[in-house]
C-alpha cells in the first residue's frame, strides 16, 4: 500500500512545537483521530506507548516512527508532523528529533504497519527527501513530495524486476558440502563474486542444511551455457541432460572459481547424458575417479545421517543430564520421567543412523530405487543375525556393516537395471514397480545378512583393540584422530576422522568422539587468539574476520579458519595441526567423554570430565595460536591497514 493512500491532509502539521517524547505522541493521536483513523485515541495511546516501553522508536537521523496496531483502529492510516525547533526523542543517537510519522494498523489488518514501516524507512534514507519534507510549506506539497519518491521507488523496483527477468545467465553452478555449512554458502559467494568481476552472469543453487536455495529454473538451465557442480555429496543431474556439465570439489568452487568459470564458458566442456553414454567433465576434463565417485556416494549417506545422530546423541546426552544416578545405577539415563522421555526419543533418532547411511549411500549410487533396497539392507546390518554364528547370539556388524550394505544396494540395483533392459517397453513399468522393490530388497537383505558375520568380526576386533587402549596410546589415537580434523578443515580427512568419530558412538566409544570434536574447535580458535594477542601478524580485514572465529569454533565449525589456511597454508596448517593433536591428546589423557556427535562448547555440561574437557581445548587453542604467532611474521604498519 503507498504512504499517500495511508495519509491525509488532516492528519499533517508542519509547524509544531513540542517539549518532550510524550507531547509528541499526544498530539499525534489527536491527528491520528482527526483523520477518522481511530475508535478510542486513549487506548491507540497506550498501544503506542506499550511500543515505546519496548525501545524507542526514535530511528536517528532526526526520525521517529511511532506505531501501534490494534482494535482501538478503525482503519489504516498516518499521521506526520515537523518539529520547528526539534524534541528530544529518547532517539538511538540521542538527536532531536524534526520529523516523525505514526503509524495506526487495525486488528487483523494484515502486517500493513510493517509494510508502511519498511517503505518510510526506505524512503528516509534518502536524506535530500528526508530535509525536502522538513522544508514542505504546505501538506499539500509534502504529500507531493512523497508520492514524487514513492513514483521514483516504484520505478526502481520495476526496473530491477525487469532487468532479473531479463538476465541470461551464462552459467549455472550447485554448490553443495556433506554438512551443508560453511564450504557450501563459501563456494556460492566466492562464484557469484568471482562471475560478477569476470562481467559472466552466474546464478548459483546452494544446498545446504535447510534445503535448496536460489533454484535453477527451467528456463535458466535452457539458456545457460554450462552448468559448475561443485559438490562433495550427490547432485542429482538429471535437470542437466544435454548440457555442458562441470564436476567438481566443493573446495574448487572456493579458491577455483575464476578457473571454472572460464572453462564453462570455453566451449570445450562434454556434454552431459543422463543415461551416461558420455562422461561428465572434472576438474581436469577427465572422467570422475573410481575412487572420487566412492567419497562421493559415503559423503551422501553421511549428510544424511548427521542430523540423525546430532539430534540423537544430544538428546541422550541431555537425558544423563538430567537424570539422578542415585535413584538406580543400572538404568541411568531412564530414572526419572524427563530423562527416560528424551534417552527413548533420543534412541530413536540414533537408531535411524545406520538405515539412512546405507539407504542414501545406495540412492546416490542407483538413484531413486536404491533407497528402498538401502534402507532394509541397513535394518539387516544393524539387526544383525545368527547365520554363520556357530557360538549363537546377534552379529555385530555396526558401521562397517551398515557402509557395505549401502554400496552392495546400489551396485545390486544396477545389475537389476542391466539385466532387465532388454525387456519389452511394455513391461517397463513393472521394473520399478515390482523388480526393483521386491528383488532388490530380498536380495540386498540376502547379501548383507551372509556378510554380516565378516563384517562383526572386522567391527569386534576394532572395538576390542580401542577398548583395551590406554595410557599412551590412547594419546597417541586422541593426537591422530584430532589432528586430522585440521588437515583440510571439513575436506576429505576431516570427514574420515569425523565418521570414525561417529560410527565408534554406536558402539560405547565414547572417548574418540570428544577427541575429534576438540580437534574440530581449535583451528577458528587458534587464529582468533592469533589475531587477538598478535594483531600485527595480520591485515585488518583479517583481524575483523578473526572475532568471528571465536563463535565458530565454540560451535565446532572447522571452516573458519579455510580463508586463512588458504591465503597462508605452509603457516596456518601445522599451527592448527599441532593445536588440534594436542588437545585431542589431553581429552584422551584425561578420559574425556561425548555423546554428542556436535554441539561444541554448547553441549560442555552434557560432556564427561567437562572442566578438564575445556581445559584441553584452551590449551590446544593457545598451543595453535603461540606456534602461528612464532611462525609468521609481522607486518609493515602499511600492510596492517589493509
Amino acid at each position: 500500500m503507498r504512504i499517500t493512500e495511508l495519509l491525509r491532509k488532516q492528519a499533517i502539521d508542519l509547524n509544531v512545537s513540542a517539549a518532550s517524547k510524550s507531547e509528541v505522541i499526544d498530539y499525534m493521536t489527536k491527528l491520528m483521530e482527526r483523520a477518522g483513523n481511530l475508535n478510542d485515541r486513549e487506548a491507540y495511546k497506550k498501544g503506542v506507548l506499550a511500543r515505546e516501553e519496548e525501545g524507542t522508536t526514535g530511528i536517528g537521523e532526526g526520525i521517529a516512527i511511532p506505531h501501534s496496531r490494534g482494535s482501538a483502529v478503525k482503519r489504516a492510516g498516518l499521521a506526520a508532523i515537523v518539529v520547528k525547533d526539534g524534541v528530544d526523542y529518547e532517539s538511538l543517537d540521542d538527536e532531536p528529533v524534526y520529523l516523525a510519522f505514526m503509524i495506526a494498523a487495525p486488528e487483523g489488518g494484515g502486517n500493513v504497519h510493517l509494510e508502511a514501516l519498511a517503505r518510510l524507512s526506505t524512503m528516509l534514507m534518502d536524506e535530500d527527501f528526508k530535509n525536502s519534507l522538513i522544508k514542505a510549506a504546505s501538506p499539500e506539497q509534502f504529500l507531493q513530495l512523497i508520492d514524487n519518491k514513492e513514483n521514483e521507488l516504484d520505478g526502481i523496483a520495476v526496473e530491477k524486476k525487469r532487468e532479473a527477468a531479463e538476465t541470461t545467465y551464462r552459467v549455472l553452478a550447485i554448490t553443495a558440502c556433506p554438512t551443508g555449512i560453511a564450504h557450501t554458502f563459501m563456494a556460492a559467494e566466492s562464484l557469484d563474486k568471482k562471475g560478477k568481476e569476470l562481467g559472466i552472469p552466474v546464478k548459483v543453487e546452494t544446498q545446504g542444511a535447510d534445503g535448496a536455495k536460489n533454484v535453477l529454473t527451467a528456463e535458466d538451465i535452457k539458456a545457460a551455457e554450462c552448468i559448475i557442480i561443485a559438490a562433495d555429496k550427490n547432485v542429482d543431474l538429471a535437470r542437466f541432460h544435454g548440457k555442458p556439465v562441470i564436476i567438481t570439489k566443493v573446495a574448487d568452487g572456493i579458491h577455483k572459481a575464476q578457473e571454472l568459470i572460464e572453462r564453462a564458458v570455453s566451449g570445450q566442456v562434454p556434454v552431459y547424458h543422463h543415461d551416461g553414454s558420455a562422461a561428465v567433465s572434472q576438474d581436469a576434463g577427465e572422467s570422475e575417479s573410481i575412487g572420487r565417485k566412492i567419497y562421493k556416494n559415503l559423503m551422501n549417506g553421511v549428510s544424511h545421517m548427521l542430523p540423525f545422530v546430532i539430534g540423537g546423541g544430544i538428546l541422550i546426552a541431555l537425558a544423563f543430564l538430567f537424570d539422578d544416578y542415585s535413584l538406580n545405577p543400572a538404568n541411568f539415563g531412564k530414572n526419572t520421567p524427563l530423562a527416560a522421555y528424551l534417552k527413548t526419543i533420543g534412541e530413536y533418532s540414533f537408531g535411524m543412523m545406520l538405515p539412512v547411511l546405507s539407504g542414501y549411500i545406495a540412492m546416490s549410487i542407483a538413484d531413486r530405487p536404491g533407497l528402498a533396497v538401502g534402507f532394509v539392507a541397513g535394518l539387516a546390518a544393524k539387526a544383525g543375525s545368527t547365520f554363520a554364528n556357530p557360538a549363537g547370539g546377534d552379529v555385530n556388524a555396526g558401521f562397517l556393516g551398515a557402509l557395505f550394505a549401502g554400496f552392495a544396494a546400489g551396485y545390486i540395483i544396477l545389475l537389476l537395471k542391466k539385466l532387465t533392459s532388454k525387456l519389452p517397453q511394455s513391461l517397463n513399468s513393472i521394473r520399478p514397480m515390482i523388480i526393483y522393490p521386491v528383488v532388490g530388497i530380498l536380495t540386498g537383505a540376502v547379501v548383507t545378512t551372509l556378510v554380516n558375520p565378516f563384517m562383526g568380526m572386522i567391527n569386534d576386533g576394532l572395538t576390542g583393540v580401542l577398548n583395551s587402549m590406554n595410557g599412551s596410546s590412547k594419546v597417541l589415537l586422541g593426537l591422530v584422530v584430532a589432528g586430522m580434523q585440521s588437515v583440510d578443515m571439513g575436506g576429505p580427512v576431516n570427514k574420515t576422522s569425523y565418521v570414525f568419530a561417529t560410527s565408534q558412538l554406536a558402539e560405547g566409544n565414547f572417548e574418540i568422539m570428544a577427541a575429534v570434536m576438540a580437534g574440530g574447535m581449535i583451528p577458528p580458535l587458534a587464529i582468533a587468539l592469533c589475531t587477538t594477542f598478535f594483531k600485527n601478524r595480520f591485515t585488518q580485514g583479517e583481524r575483523e574476520s578473526g572475532l568471528v572465529n571465536y563463535l565458530l569454533g565454540l560451535s565446532f565449525i572447522s571452516e573458519g579458519a579455510i580463508p586463512f589456511a588458504a591465503s597462508d597454508p605452509l603457516r596456518v596448517l601445522p599451527s592448527c595441526i599441532a593445536g588440534s593433536a594436542v588437545a585431542g591428546g589431553l581429552s584422551m589423557l584425561f578420559g574425556c567423554t561425548l555423546r554428542a556427535p556436535h554441539g561444541g562448547i554448547f553441549v560442555l555440561p552434557t560432556i564427561g570430565n567437562p572442566f578438564a574437557y575445556a581445559a584441553a581445548i584452551l590449551i590446544g587453542s593457545v598451543a595453535g595460536c603461540l606456534i602461528l604467532a612464532v611462525l609468521k611474521k609481522p607486518l609493515k604498519e602499511n600492510e596492517q591497514d589493509r
